[in-house]
């Protein structure tokens, strides 16, 4: 698809903003999407890889070049010899809800407090996707990955992507295509150990209690709604690329100078290595391992910017429900995104010394 005929990105992600792509191709099978992207990579044409576009904000001008938006479909499940654990396959184009909806169905535990997050599945390990106390990573056990660099099939296992908090070697520059993922799940119909709190309150448990399956995930889309992080049309506030922004992670030497009602929770320091790329400049961090992790929805709120805080005369918007997301209110440009962002990271640093780190990948532009 190309030229007139190509569609604005802005239909194909979930913020709605993004101009046109120059060509668009969908592949539905494996091969498919294989054999375009191959055929994509020899051109030597810039190339844009595209799944639910939940995660992403797309330059006002679009992109001049390929988009390949992930089609593919298929889940399978195989029950271990025992009974008690179950491997499962889906391929990269399904969408990722579904995929934990079919593994509650089947009675399978590991990834049901994940419920509700949009976008695909070849996406999520890229991200390495958590919420509620539960994170991919702990359950993949590998992809298969197009590798850009050789045009070679492989298989990569998950200790090989390095994942760490809302990051993987994939989403650090090893380009490529995640054709389809593996996961170990458990079997047995009840939910693990509940270990988020907010969580525990709504389902009326302790932390560590477990719950059936389907009522942990009742409860984690009622609480991704309540704050508009589920993709409903009659919800304007879920118009958005979901958090924006990651919880920063400090050293606790510098969290100590924080007010001491910020919410902080304790990570490793391989986790914070992982979360801040070689280089990263936050000179306001006292130097020494990082190990705390704290609250960029608090950070904001307490920096001065409300739900449903906007700049003057623009379509982007603070979500009225949750300040971690910002919202298109309707005709929003990605320069009116970019602007909201910047000015949420000014004044966090401003007031905190702390610098938010965006969650998105952006496509033309940068703040």
């Amino acid at each position: 698809m190309t030229g007139v005929d190509a569609p604005r990105l802005a239909e194909l992600t979930t913020l709605r903003v993004g101009g046109p792509a120059r060509e668009l191709v969908a592949p539905t099978t494996r091969e498919e999407l294989v054999r375009t992207a191959l055929e994509v990579w020899e051109t030597g044409d810039d190339w844009l890889l595209l799944g639910g576009g939940s995660n992403v904000v797309i330059d006002d001008d679009g992109f001049d070049g390929t988009v390949i938006r992930v089609a593919t479909r298929g889940i399978d499940i195989a029950l271990d010899a025992d009974g008690r654990h179950a491997r499962v396959r889906a391929a990269a184009g399904e969408s990722w809800d579904a995929l934990v909806a079919a593994t509650v169905d089947a009675g399978l535990a590991g990834i049901e407090a994940l419920s509700g997050i949009p976008g695909t599945v070849g996406a999520a390990p890229v991200q390495n996707i958590g919420a509620y106390g539960q994170e991919l990573g702990d359950r993949l056990v590998g992809v298969d990955f197009l590798d850009y660099a050789t045009g070679e099939l492989v298989r990569l296992d998950a200790s090989e992507l390095g994942l760490g908090y809302r990051t993987s070697a994939l989403k650090r520059g090893r380009a490529g295509i995640v054709l389809a993922v593996e996961l170990d799940l458990d079997a047995g119909g009840w939910s693990g150990p509940v270990a988020y709190a907010q969580l525990a309150s709504a389902l009326g448990v302790s932390l560590g209690d477990r719950v059936t399956l389907a009522e942990a995930r009742r409860a984690v889309l009622a609480l991704r709604a309540s704050k508009g992080m589920v993709l409903d049309p009659a919800d304007p506030d879920s118009v958005s690329a979901g958090s924006f922004f990651t919880n920063p992670i400090v050293t606790e030497t510098f969290a100590r100078s924080l007010p001491p009602e910020a919410p902080r929770w304790p990570v490793s320091p391989e986790e914070a290595d992982r979360v801040l790329a070689p280089g990263d400049d936050v000179p306001s961090l006292a130097s020494g391992p990082y190990e705390v992790k704290l609250s960029a929805a608090w950070l904001i709120e307490r920096s001065g910017i409300a739900r449903g805080f906007s700049l003057p005369g623009s379509g982007a918007a603070i979500s009225s429900k949750h300040t971690l997301a910002i919202v298109n209110r309707g005709g929003a440009t990605a320069a009116d995104v970019v602007q909201l962002a910047s000015f949420v990271q000014m004044r966090v640093l401003a007031q905190f010394g702390v610098r938010l780190h965006p969650e998105p990948v952006f496509v033309g532009v940068t703040l």
